[in-house]
């Protein structure tokens, strides 16, 4: 299957095996990840929960290609991440995955739909469709009403949702956020979980987010726990 194709349902987007990840070097070196496995079905919204060093940044920074296992395997749509030349790698990470942090990182002299316009050209969108799929990114998160607006004039939670449609726009098969809502107020909090599951029910994407909040892990299709670097648990 080539990265142009979509993934059927039954078919793993994603398979982590035996992923290790150690820091440094003889006695100074710290394991954050030991031998971690999962597997993610397309069109899911999945969670990783755990305490603080418990490994779940780690595991979506691997996930997401901005850092590399020292051992172990990550398949995307089948294929073997570890395989592809850098060129390549950073490719499907601007055309198939859409990475969402704790800092908006949006830049401020630009407005909500020039913020998200940047993320399609990054993501090599062909010039003619940024407005149509600018703006139905906004409308996703409920911000088109105002795109014209900068985030200096803009709530945290309007700024996440503008971060969330930069990162949805082009239509990535894979969505990685890492503690999306902790900056949030739960009203706030779940507008954002509304908008990834209807991102994953009438868009087709697969979502992989971390967080602490019980209520946000309510409405996850499935959780993975991580201790000490482990998957220690998994529940639907």
């Amino acid at each position: 299957m080539t990265m142009d194709q979509s993934v059927p349902p039954a078919e793993p987007l994603v398979r982590a095996v035996g992923i290790t990840r150690v820091f440094g070097k003889g006695s100074a070196s710290v394991s954050a990840l030991r031998g971690a496995d999962l597997t993610i079905p397309a069109r899911r919204l999945i969670a990783l929960r755990g305490r603080s060093g418990s490994g779940k940044t780690t595991l979506i920074n691997i996930l997401g290609m901005l850092d590399r296992p020292t051992e172990g395997t990550v398949l995307f749509a089948g294929e073997d991440l570890a395989r592809f030349p850098e060129k390549k790698r950073s490719e499907l990470r601007r055309k198939q995955m859409g990475l969402i942090f704790q800092s908006f990182g949006l830049v401020p002299l630009m407005t909500a739909y020039e913020n998200v316009e940047f993320g399609l050209r990054i993501a090599g969108v062909k010039p003619a469709l940024y407005k149509e799929y600018g703006e139905h990114a906004l409308e996703l998160v409920g911000l088109k009403a105002r795109m014209k607006h900068r985030p200096y004039e803009m709530s945290g939670g309007e700024q996440q949702r503008v971060a969330i449609a930069r990162a949805i726009a082009h239509k990535p098969a894979l969505i990685l956020a890492d503690e999306p809502t902790a900056e949030l107020d739960s009203k706030m909090g779940m507008q954002v979980m509304q908008a990834f599951r209807s991102l994953v029910r009438d868009e087709g994407m697969t979502v992989i987010l971390t967080t602490h909040d019980p209520a946000i892990m309510s409405t996850a299709d499935h959780i993975y726990t991580l201790e000490d670097g482990r998957i220690a648990h998994e529940e639907e």
